[in-house]
């Protein structure tokens, strides 16, 4: 049974939300589907809630508003505001409710296509950040980074905002404008006009670098396990003595694409990434699959921008020393969303447990450390140098 196949199977679908992965470069989040199980208990922190709140003093609000409110309100808006407030309530940033087109948007990113910037938002604190710009898009054109802090949008402020909020505002039709105020480190705030378009994201990219293989991964969409062993044939095939596995600015994705890939390098059965409540192991995901590259000297390009489901893979591959993970050290979103279906199209993200690697080690606000760190500087930058890639290929080389 392919991936595709096993996602559609559930009902629900997990999520490994890259950073509170601001709706995939303006428009997503990194969802997972596959064969890990849950339980649907009550995490022990919440089994002194009532059963059912009490909505007397709702009522009362609500009596208030419709007399006294000056302006026209419907009950879908007044309802959609009380969900998203019930969410919002939690404090965890990626815990959200969306409605019946919000959804269909989250969805559409999901699967790759979309109109906006090319950027994916999260957020640091109650910042709205750039986790990372999509290569070859607006928002990289633009020169966007990792980190970048958004404190305006159009002459709307960011302070308060949810992602949900700040995505809905950056996303709109193709070739139409969005200004955009950020922060950059320690600088002065600084404005860029960004023209929208049509974002096709191809999930997987491969070339030979010589006897090298370089397998790009830009985030773990529905159709990343079926390229990623395409490509894993092929270096095979073509005799390919190394390889190099790219996740920078990968934001995240499917958790099973992110699990069935680390397949291509361990062995069935081991651990990829295991679940935890609290301090709890709840469950596991384990490798399977066809270990195409198993023992292939290999080199994982880790970044800023590399989030979720991608440092699953380079915190698999670093703890089980099948691969040296090069660059900076990555983003640190290890917590994991599942989302919940509801009436009429609308649907609950919620945030229900972290990510640790094999050796227990926390994604979440941690990171991956690399094995080598290698910086990219502004001078690399201009003149479009990548000191990352070539070190991984003179490591490889020897």
């Amino acid at each position: 049974m392919s991936f595709h196949d096993r996602v559609k199977l559930r009902s629900w679908r997990w999520l490994v939300a890259a950073l509170g992965a601001g709706l995939i470069f303006g428009a997503g989040w990194a969802g997972g589907s596959g064969r890990l199980h849950i339980g649907d208990s009550t995490p022990v922190a919440n089994q002194a809630l009532p059963l059912d709140l009490d909505y007397n003093s709702v009522d009362e609000l609500y009596d208030f508003i419709k007399k006294d409110f000056d302006g026209a309100l419907n009950v879908d808006q007044l309802l959609d505001g009380l969900k998203k407030g019930l969410a919002n309530s939690t404090g965890d940033p990626y815990t959200e409710y969306f409605n019946a087109q919000e959804a269909k948007s989250f969805d559409d990113a999901l699967n790759g296509s979309f109109e906006g910037i090319g950027a994916e938002l999260g957020k640091d604190g109650d910042s709205i950040i750039i986790i990372s710009p999509l290569a070859g898009y607006p928002a990289e054109k633009a020169g966007l980074r990792a980190k970048d802090e958004i404190i305006k949008i159009n002459t709307t402020p960011t302070a308060g905002m949810t992602i949900g909020q700040a995505v809905k505002l950056i996303r709109g039709p193709k070739d139409t404008k969005v200004k955009l105020t950020l922060i950059r480190g320690d600088q002065k705030p600084f404005e860029t006009t960004i023209t929208r378009q049509q974002i096709n994201i191809p999930s997987v990219t491969w070339s030979r670098e010589g006897d090298v293989g370089y397998l790009k991964i830009s985030q773990f969409g529905s159709d990343t396990v079926r390229l990623a062993t395409q490509a894993a044939r092929e270096f095979k095939d073509k005799k390919i003595k190394a390889v190099i596995l790219d996740l920078r600015g990968n934001p995240g994705g499917y958790l099973a694409g992110a699990v069935d890939v680390s397949g291509l390098w361990l062995e069935s059965g081991q651990k990829v990434v295991e679940e935890r409540r609290g301090k709890t192991i709840v469950d596991e995901q384990l490798a399977y699959g066809s270990t195409l590259l198993k023992g292939l000297p290999t080199v994982v390009l880790i970044d800023e921008g590399s989030a979720s489901a991608s440092e699953i893979i380079a915190g698999a591959l670093q703890d089980y020393k099948v691969a040296t993970i090069l660059g900076a050290k990555s983003f640190g979103k290890g917590s994991v969303q599942r989302v919940e279906n509801l009436p009429g199209g609308a649907e609950l993200k919620v945030t229900i447990a972290r990510w640790y690697t094999p050796k227990g080690r926390s994604i979440d606000k941690t990171g991956i450390t690399p094995d080598v760190v290698v910086k990219i500087s502004e001078d690399d930058r201009s003149a479009e140098r990548d000191p990352q890639k070539d070190k991984a290929l003179e490591i490889l080389r020897k």
